[in-house]
């Protein structure tokens, strides 16, 4: 009896590679965008029939949400893969950077469906949740390691990525993109005389100077 609701839960080895051809297929297809964008694209791409594609995801919906919600669990598990790498502000960079090919394959799946998940409310909030904490596990350890000024939130670092990816939708957009990230990194830093300066307020000498300023 076990054996056979097994059976019956897991999908086929087989059906299980399809789905994941078509979900990276369907990356591909909708991050280029344009008229191309289609389903049947998609299926092509995969090497797998149409019918095929549609009893994974009988919907155009259901296609959008899977490959959003893969991109996002993506994103989440690079983040936990690059907390323990040795330079925290290339880490930080690498998964901003990362983020830029993510919004290409949204906006791609919005233009060719037509669709707005701004108004889906729980896929939105899981994407925010999801996204936030990965670039925050990043950013906790670049203050940490006194590498990026501590005045600046997950928040706020995803608004500015988010502004930067939909400033326009000519061609080229991603690199405008990838560059003013690198601004906008650089400028994150803290840079070695603020260090210094830092580090000397800190210094116990320092204190104690201070403490016979105030009391004199």
């Amino acid at each position: 009896m076990d054996d056979h609701v097994d059976n019956v839960r897991k999908p086929r080895a087989d059906a299980v590679r399809n789905r994941e051809r078509v979900l990276e297929a369907a990356k591909a297809v909708f991050s280029a965008g344009g008229s191309e964008a289609s389903l049947e694209a998609v299926a092509k791409r995969a090497g797998v029939g149409i019918g095929t594609l549609y009893r994974h995801f009988p919907t155009r919906e259901a296609l959008f949400e899977a490959v959003y919600r893969r991109e996002v669990e993506q994103l989440g598990e690079l983040a936990g893969q690059l907390k323990s790498a040795k330079h925290p502000v290339e880490a930080l960079r690498r998964w901003l950077h990362s983020n830029v090919e993510f919004v290409a394959t949204k906006k791609g799946m919005l233009a060719a469906l037509a669709l707005a998940v701004q108004n889906q409310s729980e896929l939105h909030a899981f994407s925010l949740d999801r996204l936030t904490k990965a670039v925050g596990l990043l950013l906790d350890r670049a203050v940490a390691a006194g590498e990026v000024r501590a005045d600046i939130s997950s928040e706020d670092l995803l608004r500015a990525l988010i502004g930067m990816c939909y400033m326009h939708d000519q061609p080229g957009w991603q690199a405008t993109a990838l560059r003013l990230l690198d601004v906008f990194i650089d400028g994150l830093r803290i840079q070695p005389k603020a260090k210094a300066s830092r580090a000397a307020a800190k210094s116990p000498t320092n204190k104690r100077a201070t403490t016979r300023t105030v009391r004199r």
